[in-house]
């Protein structure tokens, strides 16, 4: 049973050719197989490979899912998050996990989902790749990754400024529950990005890590690091609008106690002499005139004119 190959590619000095068989004698310098691990049948080929360290194989057949990396001898071992796509969506909110095995002549990826991109890898490639080695694909293959959450982070900005816009018209302005899903993926990109730049750390301080592999290491940690930033830009513009939204929904809830405790106060001294003239007990004035009710009403009235104005006096009523 063979492996479930999904894409291989062999470079040249002329160029690219596809891979038909994983154990087909290399066509030129640098190989590279994109393998199913869903297939039970790459299991199996990854167990044969004694080519590859034994702490590599059990990195590629492990179930655990957190960014890593080994290096044993001439091989780098990653795990790398990277987001899920479907059949219909290329890009999704899924985090799915990129497994990977460096060699100086081959570079072996495999997951159980399709991943965003391993698509992306394999378009530049395939638009006419030069012989490339080791330290290249592991750089195009890290640049695809990034390239898609730079993508998605541009987008996630556009959103926030728009949102911002929106806030300072004052024209339907966004709440903070609209917030909640650009701030979600906000999070989930910026864990990933540390995640990994963690990873490629990890690499750029291990002594056993091979020379040619140096440079396209520490490249990729400033990459990471400067694409995270703009991640941590975009949370603090969204924090900060969250922040207004917080503020002025305050003031409207302030403001709305602040009316109700007016009407509350004009209405507590009519209360009052309504409540008196509600008593069943004798000698209520105004109980056998004609026009009681009117003097009553007429009091109660002139006791919350006159609260009014003592609270305007004192200064309360000054907005």
């Amino acid at each position: 049973m063979g492996p479930g190959l999904i894409w291989g590619l062999d470079f040249t000095a002329q160029g690219s050719s596809p891979v038909e068989l994983c154990d087909s004698p290399p066509a030129g310098s640098f190989r590279w197989l994109h393998l199913n691990l869903a297939d039970h049948g790459t299991r199996l080929w990854i167990e044969k490979r004694d080519a590859l360290p034994i702490a590599v194989r059990e990195l590629l057949l492990s179930v655990d899912t957190h960014q890593r990396a080994l290096v044993d001898r001439d091989t780098v071992g990653c795990v790398l998050h990277d987001f899920e796509r479907d059949f219909d969506v290329a890009d999704t909110a899924r985090v799915g996990v990129l497994r990977i095995a460096l060699t100086p002549g081959l570079m072996l990826t495999t997951r159980l989902h399709p991943l965003r991109s391993a698509d992306i890898a394999r378009q530049r490639l395939e638009r006419g790749a030069a012989d490339i080695g080791a330290a290249q694909a592991l750089e195009l293959l890290v640049g695809a990754i990034t390239d898609n959450i730079a993508e998605i982070s541009r987008t996630l900005s556009a959103d926030v400024q728009r949102a911002e816009d929106a806030f300072l018209d004052g024209h339907h302005p966004p709440t903070a529950r609209d917030l909640i899903g650009i701030r979600r993926r906000l999070a989930q990109l910026h864990r990933l990005l540390a995640g990994m730049r963690s990873v490629f750390l990890r690499l750029e301080q291990d002594e056993d890590l091979a020379d040619a592999l140096l440079p396209t290491v520490e490249k990729l940690v400033q990459r990471l690091q400067s694409l995270d930033a703009d991640i941590l830009g975009v949370q603090g513009q969204l924090r900060l609008l969250r922040e207004e939204l917080d503020i002025q929904e305050a003031q409207r809830t302030n403001q709305n106690l602040y009316i109700l405790s007016m009407i509350t106060a004009l209405m507590l001294p009519a209360t009052l002499v309504t409540g008196i003239f509600g008593m069943n007990t004798g000698g209520l004035p105004f109980a056998n005139g004609p026009w009681g009710t009117l003097h009553a009403t007429i009091l109660a009235s002139g006791a919350a004119a006159a609260t009014y104005a003592l609270l305007r006096w004192m200064g309360f009523m000054r907005r």
